[in-house]
């Protein structure tokens, strides 16, 4: 996988570095061509120099061959410009933007970008969103039986009942993230873009359950 991180900052170096040591690919933009010294000698990704938005910066850092592009710059503005550009203009699939005001966030995370307010952020919340590779385990009972898990659902899922997903998976929906805030699910309740899914399996089914949810519905059936 290809990944281009806009802003080498604390957050978008950590991001890089964690990235490349996963074994993908990496391009690093940023206008200020110091700000590359936190990547290290040791870093194999592209740094190019220039603006996240503009179109000649986003082909140099391979931009139409990314798997994902995370926008993680200083600025509200450029970070939710770069990342409609990314998702409009060249059709990233997966895309993340950096807000720092947490009523803006909400506002383009119904855009359909999912972003993250600076109050939550860490580099290991974006790179969840960049490379869902599996599960995070959140919880587990004081047996080992029983684990809760945020698990990756594939985009297919959108829109179709969350009783669905349970049926599927065979994994009980506990709650679900939507637009930062946790929320308890109803016997209607939809699964929506962005909405990150909490659910609660037994241990030995929870490999059954992150696979499942990772393929669309008509895979699955």
């Amino acid at each position: 996988m290809h990944f281009v991180i806009m802003g080498c900052g604390r957050v978008g170096s950590t991001l890089a570095l964690t990235v490349e040591q996963r074994g993908h690919s990496v391009a690093v933009v940023d206008q200020d061509a110091d700000a590359f010294r936190r990547l290290g000698h040791a870093f194999e990704g592209r740094r190019v120099t220039g603006v996240g938005f503009d179109h000649d910066t986003l082909v140099e850092a391979g931009i139409h061959e990314a798997d994902a592009f995370a926008a993680v710059s200083s600025g509200d503005n450029s970070n939710i410009l770069a990342a409609r550009v990314a998702r409009e203009k060249f059709d990233v699939p997966t895309v993340v933007a950096r807000i720092y005001d947490p009523g803006r966030a909400e506002v383009y995370q119904r855009l359909g970008i999912p972003t993250i307010a600076t109050v939550r952020w860490t580099a290991d919340q974006v790179l969840r969103r960049l490379v869902p590779e599996g599960a995070l385990s959140e919880h587990r009972d004081a047996s080992g039986r029983v684990v809760m898990l945020e698990v990756p659902v594939h985009d297919d899922w959108v829109g179709r009942p969350l009783r669905e997903l349970e049926a599927a998976s065979g994994a009980r929906v506990a709650y679900i993230t939507r637009l930062g805030a946790g929320l308890v699910p109803k016997p209607g309740t939809v699964h929506q873009e962005g909405d990150l899914v909490h659910v609660v399996v037994a241990d030995e089914l929870s490999a059954k359950a992150v696979k499942v949810l990772g393929r669309s519905p008509e895979e699955v059936a």
